[in-house]
């Protein structure tokens, strides 16, 4: 069957993979700041803490921790999240231990992280996936038995909620990114909180020890935010995304393709007043945006769960994930990649999430034990992602999921 035309491949336009806010030019010449305590009174939370990353924010956590609990070396993570976790955990000067996933699931499997924890175990890192939220209550049993923390992992999920509470807050610290792509941006931050003031302390004065001012750092990021301001656009991401996406697939690198790949070393320094005045000004039509997307996930959901082999991954009931962009399943990885193969490069905002599960790339291996994780590793080999960006219209969703189905016959 031939492919129907769709209006990205007419106009040249590239879909992100995400849905992010896009910024206006009133945002850029916007004063003044706020933005934590903004996007706090949106949310909910207790007071947050602003840091240059959601990497960063782990970064102060755990060193955080580590000062309250220095005899307490190991921090437990899921086999498949994204490697800025591992570098962080080294970062910290902490040992990473992996825990394997449920079947066809993103949640750690309880059992393996029973036996992943014990005395040394300084905290336990459930991981809110792609917007969907996950199993924290798990994780707090678990770490009260052997006396860790429990952080919450929600730099994929600013406005997720659980039983009508912002994620991050039923673990014992939790943190957000805003990064490029994910919702509301200031190209690189983080926001951290905790749910008790002693703890919030100690993330303050973690934060005074170890983030110094860096103006290089400030200046390197406020272009970046610039060119993320003009290019974060259908015709400007061809150029910006589309185009390195399509050469890091020719030459055989699809680690490349998705920005998996890091430098080992993560950068700790302040944000500055210009860019947090961006970010605070934006964020007043966030939570219209993400209203605006998790309206258009329910309307597309049903097509997607009438895909016969295909499995969405979704919300439990009580939870309202934030849906930056749908996470799926292919029954397996020649199916997967034989969608990919019509999609990936087809500017549509069809992707993949995290190349591997973390042992297998090849540059952490300094920081990554190579423990057996087959769950993990087979979620990563038929695991795909379509954006929620408002700009993919329905006549490309369809298209898309003509696809889908076309594979899985």
């Amino acid at each position: 069957m031939s492919a129907r035309p769709h209006p990205a491949q007419a106009t040249r336009h590239e879909l992100p993979p995400t849905a992010g806010l896009p910024l206006r030019a009133g945002d850029l010449f916007s004063h003044g700041g706020g933005l934590a305590a903004g996007v706090a009174a949106q949310l909910g939370t207790p007071p947050l803490q602003l840091e240059c990353s959601g990497t960063a924010a782990l970064v102060v956590s755990l060193l955080a921790l580590r000062e309250l609990a220095p005899q307490r070396r190991t921090v437990v993570v899921p086999a498949y999240t994204c490697p800025l976790v591992a570098l962080a955990v080294r970062r910290a000067g902490l040992e990473l231990h992996l825990c394997d996933l449920l079947p066809d699931h993103y949640d750690m499997d309880p059992q393996a992280l029973a036996a992943a924890c014990d005395e040394h175990t300084l905290a336990i890192v459930p991981t809110h996936l792609g917007g969907r939220v996950a199993d924290v209550d798990g994780a707090l049993e678990i770490a009260r038995e052997v006396g860790a923390w429990v952080i919450e992992d929600a730099a994929q999920a600013l406005g997720a909620r659980h039983a009508g509470e912002s994620v991050g807050l039923r673990g014992d610290l939790g943190f957000f990114s805003l990064a490029a792509g994910k919702g509301l941006s200031i190209y690189e931050g983080g926001l951290l909180t905790a749910r008790d003031e002693t703890m919030r302390e100690a993330l303050r004065q973690s934060s005074a020890r170890h983030v110094p001012a860096s103006l290089a750092w400030e200046w390197r990021r406020s272009l970046e935010l610039l060119g993320y301001a003009l290019l974060y656009r259908p015709r400007g991401l061809r150029l910006a995304y589309g185009a390195p996406l399509r050469r890091a697939l020719r030459r055989g690198d699809p680690v490349a393709a998705v920005g998996d790949e890091f430098a080992l070393d993560i950068p700790l320094h302040r944000v500055g007043r210009w860019r947090q005045a961006i970010g605070a000004h934006a964020a007043r039509r966030w939570p219209d945006f993400l209203a605006q997307t998790q309206a258009q996930a329910q309307q597309r959901l049903p097509r997607l769960r009438a895909i016969d082999g295909l499995r969405v991954l979704e919300d439990r009931p009580g939870d309202q994930g934030s849906w930056p962009f749908f996470m799926l399943l292919m029954p397996d990885q020649a199916r997967r990649d034989a969608a990919l193969a019509q999609l990936w490069q087809a500017g549509l905002g069809v992707s993949r999430l995290f190349i591997h599960a973390l042992p297998d790339y090849a540059y952490l291996g300094d920081c990554v034990p190579q423990q057996d994780v087959p769950r993990a590793r087979d979620f990563a080999a038929r695991s795909l992602t379509i954006s929620n960006s408002p700009w993919l219209d329905d006549a490309t969703f369809e298209h898309i999921c003509e696809r889908l189905q076309a594979a899985l016959r």
